[in-house]
């Protein structure tokens, strides 16, 4: 089976390319370091410090694996030079929410970077789904667990 494409914004690259780095440089080191000190303790069978230690260890070769997993498997989202007649990851847009009865704007983003309290809403995401393809003026439903909610697209800008 092959790999999912990860979408992901030339600063969301950057941001994972740096947490591996620091992972593999900082965050390795410092477990190391760890690892060497709770050794020196003796008997490692009841060694909590060696235990967290190893456990924090796994945690940051998972995750290194992880991100390059993902690096691997990117596809840029690059919307700058794109037409905004319609809703593609990169771009943002402008919905008028109708249930609140106000404007809220969104990045729309792959689902690796989605932060929808800080304006990046991902393209998988119900809302992101549903306004992909659309067009300014275009008003949308979105079924929720809380219901159904209704958005119009207002605007949509590189």
């Amino acid at each position: 089976m092959a790999a999912k494409q990860v979408l992901l914004t030339k600063e969301g690259i950057r941001k994972l390319e740096a947490e591996l780095e620091n992972l593999k440089t900082d965050e390795r080191n410092k477990v190391a370091g760890e690892l060497k000190e709770a050794r020196a303790q003796g008997d490692l069978s009841e060694n909590a410090e060696y235990d967290a230690a190893k456990d924090r260890q796994a945690e940051i070769e998972t995750r290194i694996v992880e991100i390059e997993k993902m690096l691997k498997n990117v596809t840029v989202i690059d919307a700058e030079e794109e037409q905004t007649d319609t809703v593609k990851p990169g771009h943002t847009v402008t919905l008028y929410d109708e249930s609140f009865e106000e404007e809220v704007t969104y990045l729309i983003v792959g689902s690796t970077e989605a932060d929808p309290l800080n304006g990046k809403l991902s393209n998988e995401s119900p809302v992101g789904a549903s306004i992909i393809g659309r067009k300014v003026g275009d008003e949308v439903s979105v079924e929720t667990e809380f219901g159904t909610d209704k958005y119009k697209i207002l605007n949509i800008r590189n």
